[in-house]
């Protein structure tokens, strides 16, 4: 017996699907118990109501094969197992153990049918056909049970990236949300509350951004107009390794270690110090707030840094720009790395009698300004930005 709706040979014995009919309580029983003894998933003698879904969906499996076998061509409706599948997702399950019950189910049928083969005066043919029929069955019911399982997924997956994308704007609103709003939200997308966050900037700026492999307790933002990351205890074991393999040959900034609640400017200087790699003035990156603080205060309020280059390298400004770029280079390695002509030209690499023509002719312009302290501090502060400015156009 092959069950086909386009032939003339589908002879499926209506008084064998009445013989068999009745069998269903005992033989959906037989298949219970055998499930719950092989898969310790399925075993839950206390809960009346699992034992009663389990009855129903076993009981609806066999019913179901045995209208398929007494009209192949009425239409299947696969909803039932795919709600099946989606209370595998519900209950955390993956999909190994209802398709291990789905095959022990299948066995006691086939076993079944076997031990009534000859009272019933089946035919080697009719039970091979049978067989098939059982076998091609349990497929569609898996593959229901598969599709409502990873409906379940994508849409369970959906919800709690919502949520989190919620959280994440939570924790970088200005002014900062409530503290029980945060706890809320963070207890409802499954993320535990972390004492201290760092934010990362991403670059985006041509919409070739790809998410990198991050886990699951970062919170990505790669939709938002600022495309950002935020770390929980980034100063934890591993995480700096972690954020060094997933940022690797990207363009990012990494913002400072901050309490939760104060997310918003660990991000807002890791954006700015995004920015100040596109213009060349930091390093291309994956960099870190940490490592360049210095740059970052400097170029806070590059009007003010600009207005106080114009008074401390004025006496530079009547030179020809490759003078002033060679005294400036000269007067810079001085302020930072001591007054000794012999260490300045081992920093720039030049002959110690340079250097000491070079710091002749700063005195000479400078006079007693270079004694000064405050006007050394400021002429570094200013010397640091025009030489990271020239870096980047360079």
């Amino acid at each position: 017996m092959v069950i086909k709706c386009d032939t003339g040979d589908t002879r499926t014995p209506a008084d064998l699907v009445k013989t068999l009919r009745p069998g269903i309580g005992p033989l959906s029983a037989e298949v219970i118990e055998e499930i719950q003894t092989r898969i310790p998933e399925y075993a839950r003698p206390s809960d009346e109501l699992y034992i009663k879904v389990v009855k129903m969906a076993v009981e609806q499996a066999i019913e179901g094969f045995l209208d398929h076998i007494e009209n192949p061509c009425a239409p299947w409706d696969p909803e039932p197992f795919r709600m099946i599948g989606k209370g595998e997702a519900a209950e955390g399950r993956n999909l190994e153990p209802l398709q291990t019950a789905m095959r022990l189910g299948a066995r006691v049928g086939w076993r079944r049918l076997t031990e009534i083969a000859d009272p019933l005066g089946l035919s080697p043919q009719l039970l091979y056909d049978l067989g098939e029929a059982i076998f091609v069955y349990l497929d569609q019911l898996a593959d229901a049970a598969a599709q409502g399982f990873e409906e379940a997924r994508a849409r369970a997956a959906g919800e709690m990236e919502r949520r989190r994308s919620r959280l994440l704007d939570l924790l970088l609103s200005q002014p900062p949300a409530g503290a029980e709003a945060i706890a809320d939200v963070a207890k409802a997308a499954g993320w535990r509350l972390p004492r201290t966050v760092a934010c990362v900037a991403l670059d985006d700026q041509h919409g070739a951004y790809r998410s990198p492999a991050l886990p699951p307790d970062v919170l990505a933002g790669f939709d938002r107009p600022a495309p950002c990351l935020l770390v929980p205890d980034p100063n934890g074991p591993g995480q700096a390794q972690m954020l060094d393999t997933a940022l690797r040959g990207r363009r990012a900034a990494v913002g400072p270690a901050v309490p939760l609640a104060a997310a918003h400017t660990s991000l807002r200087w890791a954006c700015e110090a995004l920015e100040l790699s596109r213009r060349g003035v930091l390093p291309r990156g994956p960099l870190r707030c940490a490592d360049h603080m210095a740059t970052l205060v400097v170029f806070k309020d590059e009007e003010l840094v600009g207005a106080l280059a114009e008074v401390r390298l004025a006496p530079l400004a009547h030179l020809r720009p490759t003078q002033q770029d060679r005294l400036a280079e000269t007067l810079l390695a001085w302020l930072r790395h001591g007054r000794g002509a012999g260490e300045v030209a081992a920093r720039l690499h030049v002959h110690p009698q340079t250097v000491r023509y070079r710091l002749r002719q700063l005195e000479e312009l400078y006079g007693d300004q270079l004694a000064d302290p405050d006007i050394r501090f400021e002429l570094e502060i200013v010397l640091r930005a025009r030489q990271a400015v020239i870096g980047g156009r360079a």
